[in-house]
């Protein structure tokens, strides 16, 4: 069965991107558990951080550092957990390496519960975040 992030990152599969460079792709969380909650993944399929070279564990951290600060802004976010579930029994549910950045305000409950924002609230984040990254 192909990866399911694989085939986000050659276009098969719709997301909603926020960035993209040689290496690297970012795009939102469809179930996100806070508004621009996103997914950081190496392009190279590595199933989980140790599988893959430390050059693309170096340029997922590179990424983080540049976008989560854009992604805090757009959302209003005070801080951010950044999350790696690594193995199943970790809760990993995709074998392909990927970092959680789940922005959180102040004063909202942190929760890891996942919801179900609309197709146009997915767009509007993203927009927002790539307008703030660019």
């Amino acid at each position: 069965m192909p990866c399911l992030f694989c085939s986000i990152i050659a276009g098969d599969i719709p997301c909603y991107k926020i960035y993209e460079d040689e290496h690297v792709f970012a795009f939102l969380d469809i179930g996100p558990v806070s508004e621009g909650h996103t997914l950081v993944i190496p392009k190279t399929h590595a199933e989980n951080l140790q599988a893959g070279s430390a050059f693309d564990a170096e340029r997922l951290l590179s990424a983080v550092h540049q976008i989560a600060p854009a992604i805090m802004q757009a959302v209003g976010a005070d801080g951010y957990n950044l999350g790696m579930n690594h193995g199943e029994c970790a809760g990993q549910d995709v074998m392909h390496t990927h970092f959680h950045i789940m922005p959180r305000k102040k004063d909202a409950p942190r929760v890891f519960t996942k919801t179900h924002p609309s197709k146009e609230e997915l767009v509007a984040t993203a927009e927002k975040i790539r307008e703030i990254i660019q």
